[in-house]
């Protein structure tokens, strides 16, 4: 990746996301051997312009920032990094820097559909989720009906405990079903979006 370090005396501007929930977490600089130590270890390290040395986020609190991806900007001068975080992010204590929540938790279905997506591929033994793919679309289907059932059941039985708990059942099988037909869950999504207009 070429970056343009010079632009700025030798620091360029990193922006940090949240892999998962895509939330901008914090904004911090780093010169060349805060991002080669940052892809060498996959936790973000940072220049700190005010001690004039390295510092990697969560050194002293535990809340590290582990790398997922590092893309550069259209002038090669500004980082974007996705990093999944082990805890707030912030030296007050707040999820981000802008004292924001860090819990778009709808967001955590993208990531769900990849981690499946993953074993799909991967087909791990000792897997559910790889005994479902194997067990055809018949049975996958199969078990998206049951798992709609449960949920009616509990909607009209039962408690709004085990209705999230059975909907988050029904919503899981759905997807595997999906994946194991080449789509997405954001595919559902985007036709939702078009009939809502």
């Amino acid at each position: 990746m070429e970056i343009d370090f010079e632009k700025m005396g030798g620091l360029v501007p990193a922006i940090i996301q949240d892999n998962v929930t895509g939330k901008v977490l914090m904004l911090g600089f780093m010169n060349e051997e805060a991002y080669d130590r940052t892809v060498s270890t996959g936790k973000v390290t940072f220049f700190s312009r005010t001690r004039q040395k390295l510092w990697t986020k969560g050194e002293e609190s535990g809340n590290f920032l582990n790398v997922v991806s590092i893309l550069n900007d259209c002038d090669n001068d500004t980082l974007l990094i996705k990093a999944n975080p082990t805890g707030p992010v912030c030296h007050t204590g707040a999820d981000t820097c802008w004292g924001e929540k860090n819990c778009a938790d709808i967001n955590f279905l993208s990531y769900l559909q990849d981690f499946i997506c993953k074993r799909y591929r991967d087909m791990p033994e000792s897997s559910y989720t790889t005994s479902l793919f194997r067990s055809g679309v018949n049975r996958m289907a199969q078990k998206v009906g049951e798992e709609a059932v449960e949920t009616v059941i509990e909607a009209t039985n039962g408690t709004d405990d085990r209705l999230i708990y059975e909907a988050s059942d029904l919503i899981y099988h759905l997807i595997v079903l999906l994946t194991s037909k080449g789509h997405r869950i954001e595919e559902l999504a985007a036709e939702l979006k078009k009939r809502h207009k």
